[in-house]
This record gives C-alpha cells, structure tokens and sequence, in this order.
C-alpha cells in the first residue's frame, strides 16, 4: 500500500514559507480546505495542499487581496485558464494596477536619487500628481 505523504503544520511551513498562523487563519476563511486530522487532532497536509498554499504565496506577492485570490482555488492546479476568461480578465486588470504602481514607485526613485544626487531637499518636485 501506497500512503499519501503528509507533512505537519510545520514541515507545511517550512516548505511554503507560510508561517502555522497564517495557514491556520487560510483554513479558517477558507482559503484552504480543512486538513486531515490524526487520531490526536494534529493536522496533516499532502501535497495537493503544499501546492495550494504555494500558490496563494504567488498570488498575494502579486498585491491581490485574499477575496479576489479565491476563484482561483476552485481551479485545479494544473488547469487550462483559457477555460475561464472571467479569471484572465481579473489578471490582467491585476497586471495594469500593478505596472500603474510600477511607474509610481519609478518617480519616487528618481525623486529620491535626485535629492541624494543634490544632497538638498529644496525645491522638492513633488506635487503630489
């Protein structure tokens, strides 16, 4: 007989970079699905559940808020997005927030480069637009 290997909230920390508290509170918004328990109550995770955590990892490095991550995790996880443009929409509305925040974050960092350039903090160039 083949058992499926399981890991500890631990070990499912470790190999996620989640820490047990955050995968505890996934569980309990649902993000992630109750885990299989021991005898003794302790969860245990296979590697389904690693995959899943690992990918909501991804998707909150992304900047999506843990309700838009949800439609995802109804998909497995080696699924065809075309099947679901509702969610390729979603991405790449995603994706143009994220270059807008880009080119932001490049002002700040000329602005900041400037004023370390001109060691002063006068005329600061910084309207606010």
């Amino acid at each position: 007989m083949n058992a499926e290997r399981t890991y500890t909230i631990a070990q499912a920390s470790s190999h996620t970079g989640l820490s047990g508290d955050t995968i505890r509170y996934y569980e309990r918004i649902q993000l992630l699905p109750p885990p299989v328990r021991k005898e003794n109550g302790h969860r245990r995770y296979t590697d389904d559940d690693i995959a899943t955590m690992k990918l909501l990892l991804c998707l909150k490095k992304t900047g999506l808020s843990l309700e838009e991550m949800k439609p995802f995790l109804g998909i497995s996880l080696d699924g065809d997005l075309t099947e679901h443009q509702d969610l390729i929409d979603m991405m790449e509305s995603h994706r143009e927030k994220v270059r807008a925040q880009m080119e932001e974050l490049a002002k700040v960092v000329a602005f900041i480069d400037e004023k370390l350039g001109n060691r002063s903090l006068a005329n600061t160039g910084c309207e606010g637009n």
